[in-house]
């Protein structure tokens, strides 16, 4: 009985294995979970139903932010925000030894900005990987490095959709996230980039100074024609880190970070941003004429657009998956478990974050992860612990970022996953005198190893007390409810 409750988890997880989408795999997984609470539990159609459309009713601002978020993306890429960012990096002068940290603070920042890994990587690897081969550095510690750095930005960007559902399925502020997980992240990030650079001066690389519109040119003709296909906004952003932006036009992002900070409310500091940076943009010249904003194919309508034809759409059948499976208690028996084997609630907490890694490395997709493992981390946590709900929302806050950080920078040491196939297919296709490797992605990728191994080890020894607002709170604060009430619940 007990596996049979379960089956809907092995269904989703299946199916997506198989290569079926999210978008597809929910929906099924659905009406078969329905199809297995009233085998199992007794629970009619009209219960799953009301249990399915109360759960999602608990994220439609989730929604409205995902919408945002993705027009915010848009117009980002479209105005000059981002090709502002890396010009001014690329102003500083590339040389061998620098090459690779410059591309992972670059990524970095493009990718808190746009707020997508796949599309940041898409728009940089021309440009870094080129310039790589100008100044003669280390093909695989630049790849390495903007792979790593176009994550950052997805574990901790207000407008990432994986930022965004990891937060909703657990029920917290994404500005509260990325509040909690900032200094951590940051730090990461810090460390990653002086071994990069340590790397690089222990490797002998050499001081040569690189040009952007060289490497730019450099780049094939049939690799423009593949960008086109895969990230038609990478096109667009390496034409204007060509043809130059002003420098100002990176106060958009500046101003997000600023009152995000303040404390803003999400929905806000989105409209901030797309708001500055058609503005700015109209004054850049990136913006000539209003049917680019509001028009059919304008940026905000494509923006909308992309979030409603999948991931709002899959995010609601994900929603309604996870009532039903809690309407038949079907993550007791995973709750139970681990209410047995944790001694404490960080060793609980610590078991969720290898259930993250566990089930990213099951599914090979961090958003078959975090909509899969998120419900079921969260009835582990609520079952089990016993604490004030300030310091449940920050054991929640906690279960947000094992989501979504062992699921983006995860997927960076999986050699099997989608994400390290879609980067090295990127890298291959824009830099065809290497037949990169999978294992290429992963060898020198120090900033998804920093933050894995980090966050597992601070979660688990409560060394996380010395870095600014990560701290989770400990016994006796926080306590494992008894464990016949927890086996009995």
């Amino acid at each position: 009985m007990t596996l049979l409750k379960l089956s809907p988890v092995f269904l989703m997880a299946g199916l997506m294995i198989g290569g079926i989408n999210a978008l597809l795999a929910a929906p099924i997984a659905t009406v078969y979970a329905a199809i297995i609470a009233r085998v199992t539990s007794k629970v009619s159609f009209q219960d799953s139903l009301e249990a399915s459309v109360d759960n999602v009713k608990e994220m439609q601002l989730v929604f409205f932010i995902l919408m945002m978020a993705y027009a915010m993306a848009e117009c980002f890429m479209a105005t000059g925000v981002g090709a502002a960012i890396i010009n001014i990096a690329l102003k500083l002068g590339l040389t061998g030894k620098t090459v690779a940290v410059t591309g992972l603070v670059v990524t970095s920042i493009l990718s808190v900005a746009t707020g997508t890994s796949w599309g940041t990587f898409a728009a940089c690897a021309p440009i870094f990987l080129w310039l790589n081969h100008i100044v003669d550095g280390n093909l695989l510690l630049t790849t390495a490095a903007i792979a790593g750095g176009a994550c950052f930005g997805d574990n901790i960007g207000l407008i990432s959709d994986t930022t965004v559902v990891s937060s909703g399925i657990q029920g917290v502020e994404v500005i509260d996230r990325i509040r909690h997980q900032g200094a951590w992240s940051i730090i990461c990030l810090v460390l990653a980039a002086i071994i990069f650079f340590g790397v690089s001066v222990g490797m002998g690389l050499p001081n040569v100074k690189g040009n952007p519109e060289e490497a730019i040119d450099q780049v094939p003709e049939e690799v423009w024609g593949v960008l086109q296909e895969k990230n038609a906004s990478a096109v667009t952003l390496l034409n204007q880190v060509k043809e130059g932006v002003p420098f100002y036009m990176v106060i958009p992002l500046i101003l997000v970070i600023a009152v995000a900070i303040k404390g803003v409310p999400t929905l806000a500091c989105l409209g901030i941003g797309i708001a500055t940076s058609l503005i700015l943009g109209s004054f850049a010249g990136t913006v000539t004429e209003i049917t680019q904003i509001l028009g059919k194919e304008g940026l905000i309508y494509t923006g909308f657009a992309d979030a409603g034809s999948w991931v709002i759409v899959m995010m609601m059948w994900v929603g309604a998956f996870g009532g039903i499976m809690a309407r038949m208690d079907a993550f007791a028996p995973i709750s139970k478990f681990i209410a047995r084997k944790a001694k404490s609630v960080r060793q609980l907490m610590t078991w969720n974050a290898l259930l993250c890694i566990l089930g990213n490395a099951a599914l090979s997709d961090e958003m078959a992860q975090i909509v899969t493992i998120g419900p079921i981390i969260k009835t582990i946590t609520d079952d089990n612990v016993e604490a004030s709900e300030e310091d449940m929302y920050k054991l929640r806050l906690r279960n947000a970022t094992f989501g979504d950080a062992l699921g983006v920078f995860g997927s960076q040491l999986i050699p099997w996953h989608v994400y390290i196939s879609f980067y090295v297919g990127i890298a291959t296709a824009v830099y065809p005198l290497h037949q990169f490797k999978n294992t290429d992605i992963i060898k020198y990728n120090f900033m998804a190893m920093i933050a894995v191994i980090s966050i597992v080890v601070l979660t688990r020894t409560g060394w996380d007390r010395f870095i600014p607002k990560f701290a989770m709170p400990s016994e006796p604060e926080v306590k494992l409810k008894k464990k016949e009430l927890a086996v009995e619940k």
